[in-house]
């Protein structure tokens, strides 16, 4: 999984599997699913996502696998 914030759109995109999206569902005003062909969840987009959830804050909690982090540049 991976989080991908675009500060210039303000858009946050949620990573859930390394497949492609084939289709996608606007689930709320500025909200996206993203499908693959298997109609699996594999991405969430999210639209004006400062006025939406709080990015000043990640907490990870009980993961099953290593975590990874990559600072932005």
């Amino acid at each position: 999984m991976k989080l991908h914030y675009d500060a210039a759109t303000d858009s946050l995109y949620i990573d859930l599997a390394e497949r492609p999206s084939v289709d996608s569902d606007e689930v709320a005003d500025g909200v996206v699913l993203d499908f693959d062909a298997d109609g699996h969840l594999v991405g969430i987009d999210i639209d004006h996502a400062s006025q939406r959830v709080n990015l000043t804050q990640l907490v990870i909690d009980r993961l099953p696998s290593k975590v990874e982090t990559i600072a932005a540049a």
